[in-house]
């Protein structure tokens, strides 16, 4: 099969991707082999890429926003079928028993493994994931228009939980991705305000052209306080400034999985009096 292979980390402006022939990959007992449609491409695969994060498989296809058409089923498989449409997202393997697991919070499990990190991604012909961890797609969806949700919509809905935002209240994105911009529909179909920060141009745009009630590079414009806010770009020096935009008792919810080092805080005028 035709790959992007990852051997060395490396800034991305140096293309360290590789396109190399591989063998086809096999489904192991529990996995399923897709077909790959398509696989959408996540600032965590540069992080992978770039080594942001902690060097774990090489060589590795990265992608784990992968799309694809069943075409074989390992020993033990009984859920999917071949020829079916379905997804695998970053979250490939968990232990399933530790507390973590059992409370629904196996993201913090001590054995995880991910996709496209620890195991090779969908940057590839073919790709293979255990049963348990792929998706089904719901018809209607394109293999184009299903593969951002699993994980710019994924990540971006956990992040919206996570803010705490009440009905109507008024919500502030910093940093206008595919997650952000995902959010900023759902916050707005529950009928609440919602206000981007972006340094670029074309970001402030679409949030404007979705419906964002502002949007801006400075969040020192912003007109308002946030009762929430998310931080989706991976820049620690962002949440003293997330802070002092935040309503008394609100939220501010940090999305990514890398953060640049986040700068000391005031604890009196961030988290006491203002806050």
């Amino acid at each position: 099969m035709d790959a992007l292979v990852l051997n060395e980390s490396g800034p991305i402006e140096r293309a360290p991707l590789r396109r190399e022939e591989w063998p086809d990959p096999q489904p192991g007992p529990g996995e399923v082999r897709l077909s790959v449609e398509c696989c959408g491409v996540c600032r965590t695969d540069l992080h992978v890429i770039e080594g942001d994060l902690p060097q774990h498989k090489r060589p590795l296809v990265p992608g784990h926003q992968i799309v694809g058409l069943v075409d074989r089923l390992g020993a033990g498989c009984r859920r999917l079928r071949v020829g079916q449409r379905v997804g695998v997202a970053w979250l490939r393997h968990t232990c399933g028993v530790c507390p973590f697991c059992r409370a629904g919070r196996e993201n913090l499990c001590e054995q995880s493994a991910y996709t496209g990190y620890d195991a090779d991604g969908g940057y590839a012909q073919f790709a293979v994931a255990p049963e348990e961890f792929v998706y089904e797609i719901p018809a209607g969806f394109e293999a184009v228009q299903a593969a951002p949700l699993l994980c710019a919509g994924l990540i971006g809905y956990r992040a919206l939980r996570r803010s705490n935002l009440r009905p109507g209240g008024r919500l502030a994105l910093y940093g206008f991705g595919s997650s952000a911009h995902i959010v900023l529909q759902i916050a707005l179909y529950r009928g609440c305000d919602v206000y981007v920060v972006s340094r670029a141009p074309r970001h402030v745009e679409l949030a404007r052209a979705l419906g964002a009630r502002w949007a801006g590079a400075d969040a020192a414009d912003m007109p308002v306080r946030a009762d929430s806010a998310i931080i989706f770009a991976p820049a620690g020096e962002l949440i003293p400034r997330a802070l002092e935009h935040l309503e008394k008792g609100g939220t501010l919810a940090l999305a990514g999985i890398h953060m640049s080092p986040t700068p000391p805080l005031d604890y009196t005028r961030h988290l006491f009096y203002e806050r």
